[in-house]
């Protein structure tokens, strides 16, 4: 992939951050690249100008404009998220960490396990395409698949999905999904809607009925049943 070993794991950091950032929108506005990673704009918008000062350039930066990745940039940034997705499903698989452990011990391993190490736990899982949560893992030569799946918000009463991916990797949220069956593969109905915003009710493969407030339905995304057709777009 990219050519990173003489990047900080701070640049790293700015350069995945970007690349999670511009799918939503591009080019990414300092202020969201500023909540993303916690920092004050004035020190983003300071870390912007190195980055594309570097050779070769590692952003496209505009003042009041936002930045985005160039092709040598995203490739370091698809390097990094594979690594982390891998390392993820590593912790879980070999070492029986729970879904809601793995992203904040993937977060300080990714930027220090070697290509060797990295082919190795690809080759142990069998060089898998999806980690625990469902996301896309990037292929050793840079490329990464679409993000599949419909928002359980968008369904329709009566509509029925399998769980293929959550979009959100917050431990407390993942471990609240867990107490209601709401796991990869598992199968959910939406039965009923509140009007005016109101809770999504949905029942899973187990029987159990749940009303899910607007984060959690809209961070579980599924695959209608009867629906996985070849080519089928992405919401």
């Amino acid at each position: 992939m990219g050519r990173r070993s003489d990047l900080s794991h701070a640049i790293e950091d700015y350069l995945k951050a970007i690349y999670e950032l511009q799918k939503g929108e591009l080019p990414v506005s300092t202020s969201a690249l500023a909540q993303r990673l916690g920092y004050t704009s004035a020190s983003v918008t300071g870390m912007l100008k190195k980055l594309a000062a570097q050779t070769p350039r590692l952003v496209n930066y505009r003042r009041h404009r936002g930045v985005a990745l160039t092709p040598t940039s995203e490739k370091i940034a698809l390097e990094i998220i594979r690594h982390h997705r891998l390392i993820e499903l590593y912790l879980m698989e070999a070492l029986g960490y729970s879904w809601d452990e793995v992203h904040a011990e993937a977060e300080k391993l990714e930027h220090v396990i070697s290509e060797s190490l990295e082919e190795r736990i690809a080759n142990f899982l069998g060089d898998p395409e999806l980690d625990p949560h469902g996301d896309p893992i990037p292929t050793k030569e840079g490329r990464i698949a679409a993000s599949a799946g419909k928002r359980l918000s968008a369904l329709g009463v009566g509509q029925t999905g399998r769980i293929i991916r959550v979009v959100d990797e917050d431990p407390e949220l993942l471990r609240y999904l867990t107490e209601l069956g709401l796991r990869p593969q598992a199968m959910v109905t939406v039965t009923a809607r509140a009007p005016f915003g109101g809770p999504v009710y949905v029942q899973t493969d187990d029987g159990a009925p749940q009303a899910l407030g607007d984060k959690v339905a809209e961070s579980v995304c599924v695959e209608l049943v009867g629906e996985k057709a070849a080519g089928r777009q992405p919401n």
